[in-house]
Protein backbone atom coordinates (compact mmCIF):
# COMPACT_ATOMS: atom_id res chain seq x y z
CA UNK A 1 0.00 0.00 0.00
CA UNK A 2 1.54 3.72 -0.71
CA UNK A 3 -0.40 4.84 2.23
CA UNK A 4 1.56 2.29 4.63
CA UNK A 5 -1.25 0.97 6.10
CA UNK A 6 -1.67 -2.94 7.03
CA UNK A 7 -4.60 -4.04 3.99
CA UNK A 8 -6.91 -4.74 7.15
CA UNK A 9 -6.54 -0.87 8.25
CA UNK A 10 -7.20 -0.02 4.71
CA UNK A 11 -10.11 -2.28 4.62
CA UNK A 12 -11.60 -0.73 8.03
CA UNK A 13 -11.08 2.57 7.80
CA UNK A 14 -12.62 2.82 3.57
CA UNK A 15 -15.24 1.12 4.68
CA UNK A 16 -15.75 3.59 8.07
CA UNK A 17 -15.26 6.68 6.15
CA UNK A 18 -17.42 5.12 2.49
CA UNK A 19 -20.47 4.75 4.96
CA UNK A 20 -19.92 8.22 6.08
CA UNK A 21 -19.78 9.55 2.81
CA UNK A 22 -22.91 8.14 1.93
CA UNK A 23 -24.61 9.58 5.27
CA UNK A 24 -23.45 12.75 3.75
CA UNK A 25 -24.87 12.79 0.38
CA UNK A 26 -27.91 11.31 2.39
CA UNK A 27 -27.90 14.56 4.01
CA UNK A 28 -26.58 16.66 1.73
CA UNK A 29 -30.25 15.76 -0.26
CA UNK A 30 -32.32 15.62 2.80
CA UNK A 31 -31.16 19.15 3.61
CA UNK A 32 -31.50 20.59 0.24
CA UNK A 33 -34.96 18.85 -0.04
CA UNK A 34 -36.12 20.99 3.18
CA UNK A 35 -34.42 24.18 1.93
CA UNK A 36 -36.57 23.82 -1.35
CA UNK A 37 -39.45 23.21 0.12
CA UNK A 38 -39.64 25.49 3.35
CA UNK A 39 -42.72 27.52 3.98
CA UNK A 40 -44.15 30.07 6.70
CA UNK A 41 -42.97 33.00 8.90
CA UNK A 42 -39.71 32.05 9.58
CA UNK A 43 -38.81 30.79 5.01
CA UNK A 44 -35.85 33.29 4.57
CA UNK A 45 -33.97 32.72 7.77
CA UNK A 46 -34.76 28.93 7.19
CA UNK A 47 -34.24 28.10 3.41
CA UNK A 48 -30.91 30.81 4.37
CA UNK A 49 -29.90 28.49 6.78
CA UNK A 50 -30.50 25.48 4.72
CA UNK A 51 -28.76 26.59 2.33
CA UNK A 52 -25.93 27.21 3.99
CA UNK A 53 -25.48 23.93 6.09
CA UNK A 54 -26.07 21.74 2.61
CA UNK A 55 -22.86 23.22 1.43
CA UNK A 56 -21.09 23.02 4.06
CA UNK A 57 -22.00 19.33 4.36
CA UNK A 58 -21.29 18.59 0.67
CA UNK A 59 -18.07 20.33 0.46
CA UNK A 60 -17.01 17.56 3.09
CA UNK A 61 -17.56 14.94 0.89
CA UNK A 62 -14.69 15.17 -1.73
CA UNK A 63 -12.20 15.71 1.00
CA UNK A 64 -13.82 12.53 2.60
CA UNK A 65 -13.53 10.07 -0.62
CA UNK A 66 -10.30 11.51 -1.66
CA UNK A 67 -8.76 10.33 1.88
CA UNK A 68 -10.06 6.99 1.14
CA UNK A 69 -8.56 6.40 -2.38
CA UNK A 70 -5.04 8.42 -0.46
CA UNK A 71 -4.77 5.76 2.21
CA UNK A 72 -5.40 3.07 -1.05
CA UNK A 73 -8.94 2.16 -0.49
CA UNK A 74 -12.26 2.47 -2.47
CA UNK A 75 -15.21 4.58 -2.27
CA UNK A 76 -18.45 5.63 -3.29
CA UNK A 77 -19.07 4.76 -7.18
CA UNK A 78 -23.07 5.18 -7.57
CA UNK A 79 -26.14 6.53 -6.37
CA UNK A 80 -27.22 2.63 -5.69
CA UNK A 81 -24.72 2.11 -3.48
CA UNK A 82 -25.03 5.34 -1.22
CA UNK A 83 -28.79 4.05 -1.18
CA UNK A 84 -27.67 0.99 0.22
CA UNK A 85 -25.16 2.46 2.94
CA UNK A 86 -27.01 5.49 4.13
CA UNK A 87 -27.79 5.29 7.74
CA UNK A 88 -29.98 8.80 7.27
CA UNK A 89 -33.40 8.60 6.71
CA UNK A 90 -35.12 9.98 3.34
CA UNK A 91 -37.89 12.18 3.69
CA UNK A 92 -40.21 12.06 1.01
CA UNK A 93 -43.29 13.43 2.46
CA UNK A 94 -44.99 16.17 0.21
CA UNK A 95 -45.33 18.33 3.28
CA UNK A 96 -42.96 18.88 6.07
CA UNK A 97 -43.74 21.53 8.95
CA UNK A 98 -40.60 24.06 9.56
CA UNK A 99 -40.14 22.97 13.05
CA UNK A 100 -39.82 19.58 12.31
CA UNK A 101 -37.85 19.90 9.54
CA UNK A 102 -35.37 21.43 11.28
CA UNK A 103 -35.86 18.80 14.57
CA UNK A 104 -35.19 16.37 12.00
CA UNK A 105 -32.20 17.60 10.56
CA UNK A 106 -31.06 18.15 13.92
CA UNK A 107 -30.97 14.93 15.05
CA UNK A 108 -29.95 13.51 11.43
CA UNK A 109 -26.64 15.71 12.41
CA UNK A 110 -26.14 14.47 16.06
CA UNK A 111 -26.32 10.92 14.66
CA UNK A 112 -23.37 12.06 12.21
CA UNK A 113 -21.78 13.94 15.17
CA UNK A 114 -21.75 10.44 16.94
CA UNK A 115 -21.15 7.82 13.53
CA UNK A 116 -17.83 10.43 13.04
CA UNK A 117 -16.74 9.93 16.64
CA UNK A 118 -16.66 6.03 15.95
CA UNK A 119 -14.65 6.65 13.13
CA UNK A 120 -12.31 9.00 14.76
CA UNK A 121 -12.07 6.02 17.56
CA UNK A 122 -11.19 3.79 14.31
CA UNK A 123 -8.41 5.64 12.77
CA UNK A 124 -6.86 6.16 16.17
CA UNK A 125 -6.73 2.46 16.88
CA UNK A 126 -4.82 2.22 13.10
CA UNK A 127 -2.26 5.03 13.77
CA UNK A 128 -4.14 7.38 10.77
CA UNK A 129 -3.90 10.42 11.91
CA UNK A 130 -4.54 12.84 8.97
CA UNK A 131 -8.01 11.20 8.83
CA UNK A 132 -8.09 11.67 12.37
CA UNK A 133 -7.35 15.10 11.63
CA UNK A 134 -10.13 15.68 9.20
CA UNK A 135 -13.22 14.03 11.43
CA UNK A 136 -12.10 16.50 14.17
CA UNK A 137 -13.17 19.67 11.73
CA UNK A 138 -16.60 17.93 10.59
CA UNK A 139 -17.32 16.76 13.96
CA UNK A 140 -16.86 20.16 14.98
CA UNK A 141 -19.32 20.99 11.74
CA UNK A 142 -22.25 18.71 12.73
CA UNK A 143 -22.17 20.08 16.34
CA UNK A 144 -22.56 23.46 14.79
CA UNK A 145 -25.02 22.40 12.74
CA UNK A 146 -27.08 20.78 15.26
CA UNK A 147 -26.78 23.62 17.38
CA UNK A 148 -28.17 26.21 14.97
CA UNK A 149 -31.14 23.70 14.35
CA UNK A 150 -31.56 22.93 18.06
CA UNK A 151 -31.66 27.21 18.35
CA UNK A 152 -34.06 27.63 15.63
CA UNK A 153 -36.44 24.80 17.48
CA UNK A 154 -36.50 26.08 20.94
CA UNK A 155 -40.33 27.34 21.71
CA UNK A 156 -39.11 28.64 24.89
CA UNK A 157 -35.41 29.94 25.08
CA UNK A 158 -36.13 29.54 28.56
CA UNK A 159 -36.31 25.92 28.88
Amino acid sequence: MPSGFAPNAVAEISAALTALLADLFALYVKTKNFHWHVSGPHFRDYHLLLDEQSEQIFAATDAIAERVRKIGGVTLHSIGEIARLQRVADNDRQYVAAQHMLAELCEDNAQLAVRLRSAHSLCDEHGDVASESLIENWIDEAEHRVWFLYEATRVDPGT
